[in-house]
C-alpha cells in the first residue's frame, strides 16, 4: 500500500494585473489568503503596537515589514494579537513577465528573519547546534541549507498558507503538493527566488533554501482532537497572520495547553501534539551534503561521521532514505526533547526539533558535465513522499525512546 501520493499543482492566480509598477501603500488590517501551487517542469513584546515605516521604492511582490526582537526561549509565552498596523510595499512583475528580484532593498531584512528562526532553533536543539559546529570544523566547511521545514494545523487559516505568505512575499514560488493519507497530512514545497549567491555565505547567509510546509488535515481527526485544536487556534485570534514573526520569536500564538490535551493529541497524531506545543517553530533545517567538502559530500560518509560522534539517527525505514529514482538521499537525527510546563502546572519532556541531511545527485542528462561545473539546477530537485514520510518520524515517541535507550 502506498504511503503517500504526489498531486501536481495548478497555477497560482494573483488578484491584480501584472504590469510594471512601483508603489507603496500603508494600511491596517488582518487578512487571509489561499495559496495554489504553480506548475513547474522538472519577533516578542506582551503585545504588538503600530509599526510604522517610511515608504520604500522597490520592485518586489507585496511584503510585510515587521521589526523583530530575537528570543531563544521555548514557546512558553504566547502571542494573542487582535490589531496591528503594517506597512506593505507592493509591486509586480515587469512588462516582459519576468520576475524581478524580490530582494531589492530588503534582502538583509529577509535573511535576518531566517537568522532569527535559526537562532531559536539552535538554542532549543543542542543536537542540531553541535552537529553544525562539528561539520563546520572539518576542513572549514560552509553550511548550505537544502531546505527549512515547518508544521501547521490545517484549520481556521492556520495551515500551509499562514506560513507560506511570508515566503511568497519575498519571491518564493509554490511547487508540488505531497499527500500522506496514513498520517492525515499534506505538504507543499516552495522554491527560492533566483538571486546572486553571497560570496562565502554560510547558513542563512548562504544560498536561499527551499521551504517545506506541511499541515495536519484537522477535519479528518476525531471530534475530541478537532475540538482541542480549534480551541487554541480560536484563542490565537489573528496570530496566524504572523506565523513568521512567531517562528522568529520562538513564541506560540495561542495559550499553553493542558497536559491532558497534549496527551489526547499524542495518542491520535504525534504530529498534532508536536505542533500544539511548538507552534510555528522551525521543525528542522537540512544540510545540503553535496555542498560540503571532500569525503563528507557523500551522505553515507556523513552519516557514519555523525554516528561515530555519538549522535542517533532516525532509523525508520533504514537510516538512509532513498527516492525510487535513486537521486534523492536523505537522513536525519532523532529530535531533541525539552522541558515544557503546561497550563495546569505539569512539567513534562516534549519533542522539539531535529536536523536533516540531503544529497541530491546529478540528473542523468547532465552526467557528463565535469564535477566542478555542476550547479544546483543540474541535480535532482523536489521531494519524495516515501522519504518524507519516514523523516516525519524523527519526532515520534518510538524514535525518541530508542534515542534515550
Amino acid at each position: 500500500m502506498k504511503v503517500a501520493t504526489i498531486t501536481k499543482p495548478v497555477k497560482i492566480l494573483w488578484g491584480r494585473s501584472e504590469k510594471s509598477m512601483t508603489t507603496s501603500t500603508m494600511f491596517s488590517y488582518c487578512y487571509s489568503s489561499t495559496i495554489k501551487p504553480a506548475s513547474h517542469s522538472s519577533v516578542f513584546q506582551p503585545s504588538l503596537r503600530s509599526i510604522s515605516s517610511s515608504s520604500f521604492h522597490l520592485r518586489p511582490k507585496s511584503r510585510n515589514f515587521i521589526s523583530l526582537n530575537e528570543s531563544s526561549s521555548f514557546p512558553g509565552n504566547s502571542i494573542s494579537i487582535k490589531t496591528r498596523n503594517l506597512c506593505v510595499v507592493s509591486a509586480s512583475k515587469s512588462d516582459n513577465g519576468s520576475q524581478e528580484s524580490s530582494f531589492q532593498g530588503a534582502e538583509s531584512f529577509f535573511r535576518s528573519v531566517l537568522a532569527s528562526m535559526e537562532k531559536v532553533y539552535l538554542n532549543r536543539n543542542p543536537t542540531a547546534k553541535q552537529i553544525l559546529e562539528l561539520v563546520q570544523s572539518v576542513d572549514s566547511n560552509q553550511i548550505c541549507y537544502d531546505h527549512l521545514a515547518f508544521r501547521t494545523f490545517g484549520v481556521n487559516g492556520y495551515g500551509i498558507d499562514s506560513m507560506a505568505k511570508f515566503f511568497l512575499d519575498f519571491g518564493y514560488e509554490p511547487r508540488d503538493e505531497l499527500r500522506f493519507p496514513a498520517k492525515k497530512l499534506k505538504a507543499l514545497w516552495f522554491s527560492p527566488p533566483s538571486v546572486p549567491l553571497p560570496d562565502g555565505g554560510s547558513g542563512t547567509n548562504g544560498p536561499l533554501p527551499r521551504i517545506f510546509i506541511s499541515e495536519l488535515l484537522v477535519d479528518q481527526m476525531s471530534t475530541q482532537t478537532q475540538e482541542i485544536i480549534r480551541k487554541y487556534t480560536d484563542i490565537s485570534s489573528c496570530g496566524n497572520e504572523h506565523a513568521a514573526l512567531a517562528s522568529a520569536l520562538g513564541s506560540l500564538t495561542w495559550e499553553k495547553p493542558l497536559f491532558s490535551e497534549f496527551q489526547q493529541l499524542a495518542r491520535e497524531s504525534e504530529y498534532a501534539a508536536w505542533t500544539l506545543v511548538n507552534g510555528y517553530a522551525l521543525n528542522h533545517a537540512t544540510i545540503s551534503t553535496h555542498q560540503l567538502k571532500f569525503h563528507l559530500r557523500n551522505i553515507k560518509n556523513l552519516n557514519r561521521f555523525i554516528e561515530d560522534n555519538g549522535f542517533k539517527l532516525n532509523s525508520e525505514g533504514g537510516v538512509l532514505k532513498v527516492s525510487p529514482d535513486g537521486l534523492l538521499l536523505q537522513s536525519s537525527t532523532v529530535a531533541d526533547s525539552v522541558s515544557f510546563q503546561f497550563s495546569d502546572g505539569i512539567t513534562e519532556l516534549v519533542p522539539c526539533s531535529y536536523i536533516e541531511f540531503a544529497e541530491r545527485l546529478v540528473l542523468p542528462q547532465y552526467k557528463n558535465i565535469p564535477e566542478k561545473e555542476v550547479k544546483e539546477f543540474h541535480r535532482r530537485d523536489g521531494f519524495e513522499v516515501g522519504n518524507a514520510d519516514k523523516i516525519f518520524e524523527s519526532t515520534s515517541k518510538e524514535q525518541l525512546t530508542r534515542r534515550a535507550a
